[in-house]
């Protein structure tokens, strides 16, 4: 496989809080990679350390062979990485086409506004909105705000995509929606890097998981390894949940 993103002993520390304490992994080509961890175990800390939200205290980040440790978001979403966030906030007295439009036209750098509008008319069909192309953004329910989200993030052509809590606040019928537009994205030939909770998803969408606490990451690699290893058990999963997961993998 190609390396895509490698991170190598990433760190960040707030005065006298270590929030991510060298983290190294890599990102191949075409995976869907899961990251799990307790509340406050730096996840979204390390995203932010790879999208240039925030500078890390030491470490590296390589994204397609280039060292781009520190570059600021508008360079990473140029050069192919682009991220959700947790809290869905489109731009509201804009349109759902052009919240779309506006990623095109900047991390894109679609070469005019026709070609914009076209391009955010694909991508809001391919994740179902293309019917409410002309709504006001903040009309939209929750559920149509997430894959407006993913619309933005893919109107920037993004070569490895951060998927951070896209299911939070869903039904159990949205998420199976959601999971299957995931697997669509990645069928794209897009690698993702998916920070979730919901196990369910992680497990069904995942060919490796990591797992953070702490701001450290104690546990790397296949779904039913990871499930089984007593650290995860203790820090995350718990004794009775991670033998339900065993479990419903049997069978």
């Amino acid at each position: 496989m190609t390396a895509l993103l490698q991170v190598s002993h990433l760190s960040k520390r707030f005065g006298g809080l270590q929030a991510v304490r060298d983290v190294s992994f890599t990102l191949n080509e075409g995976e869907i990679v899961g990251l799990i961890g307790p509340n406050g175990a730096g996840k979204t800390t390390l995203v932010n350390l790879i999208t240039g939200v925030l500078a890390p205290t030491s470490g590296s980040v390589v994204f397609c062979g280039r060292d781009v440790t520190g570059q600021r978001p508008h360079q990473a979403a140029r050069s192919g990485l682009a991220r959700t966030f947790q809290i869905v906030q489109p731009f509201p007295t804009m349109t759902v086409l052009e919240n779309v439009m506006a990623g095109a036209l900047f991390a894109a750098q679609t070469a005019s506004r026709r070609q914009a509008e076209q391009a955010a008319m694909q991508h809001l069909e391919f994740v179902g909105l293309a019917d409410q192309a002309h709504q006001p953004a903040s009309s939209l329910t929750l559920p149509s705000r997430k894959r407006l989200e993913l619309a933005k993030s893919l109107a920037m052509q993004p070569r490895l995509l951060l998927l951070d809590e896209v299911n939070a606040g869903l039904n159990s019928g949205e998420i199976d929606q959601a999971m299957a537009l995931m697997r669509a994205i990645a069928a794209k030939g897009i690698t993702i890097l998916l920070i979730e909770h919901l196990m369910k998803v992680v497990l069904g969408l995942s060919r490796r998981i990591l797992v953070l606490h702490q701001g450290q990451l104690i546990s790397e690699g296949e779904p039913a390894a990871v499930i089984a290893d007593p650290r995860v058990v203790q820090a995350y999963l718990g004794s009775k949940f991670a033998e339900r997961l065993r479990g419903d993998r049997v069978v």
